[in-house]
């Protein structure tokens, strides 16, 4: 007679889960992403490593979900004081070279918050290739009232939204549960 062990039982959250450490998107050229990150949004690079490949087996396909014979060229850029951002340009058989639209299944966006909306508005409005889609808005009502937007895109496409929200917003009247946003260095310091 065989006996089966009885389930373990599990918790319904990740043990130790605590942050965001990386946010990853696969760009059409390195360079070009690595260029418009710093350039244009600031960002430093920390370092770029590859080719990372490996002939003859199936790790790039075990590990990362692509292609056995892909190519991964990788940089780590740091975005302002929360955001490290990985770009990976991958060569290889088997991939789409279209990018997501925000509706389709895997579509993304990056949200990045400014202290001063207008002025990065125009920033963004004045860079060769950027796309400013549609005009800046101000949400007029429900959790989220006075928060500004605006969607743009990359050079090569890749849609970005820039924010900036009030303090306090009518979902904190709801909840306990604070969504981070910075503060802008004259707001909230006793100064």
């Amino acid at each position: 007679m065989t006996t089966t062990a009885p389930a373990t039982a599990t918790t319904s959250r990740a043990p130790g889960l605590s942050a965001v450490h990386h946010v990853a998107f696969t760009v059409p050229d390195l360079d070009e992403a690595v260029a418009f990150f710093t350039d244009v949004l600031g960002a430093e690079t920390a370092y770029r490593t590859g080719p990372i490949a490996t002939p003859g087996s199936d790790w790039m396909h075990r590990q990362l979900g692509v292609h056995p014979r892909a190519t991964a060229h990788i940089a780590m850029l740091r975005l302002g004081l929360t955001l490290n951002l990985e770009l990976f340009e991958y060569t290889g058989p088997g991939r789409r070279r279209k990018m997501p639209r925000n509706s389709d299944w895997g579509g993304h966006h990056l949200a990045l918050w400014t202290d001063d909306f207008d002025a990065c508005v125009r920033h963004l409005a004045a860079t060769p290739g950027v796309r400013i889609l549609g005009e800046p808005e101000r949400v007029g009502e429900g959790p989220i009232r006075g928060t500004r937007w605006v969607y743009f895109t990359t050079p090569w496409g890749q849609h970005l939204e820039l924010v900036h929200a009030p303090d306090r917003q009518p979902y904190q009247d709801h909840t306990d549960v604070r969504l981070y946003q910075p503060q802008a260095p004259h707001e909230g310091r006793g100064t």
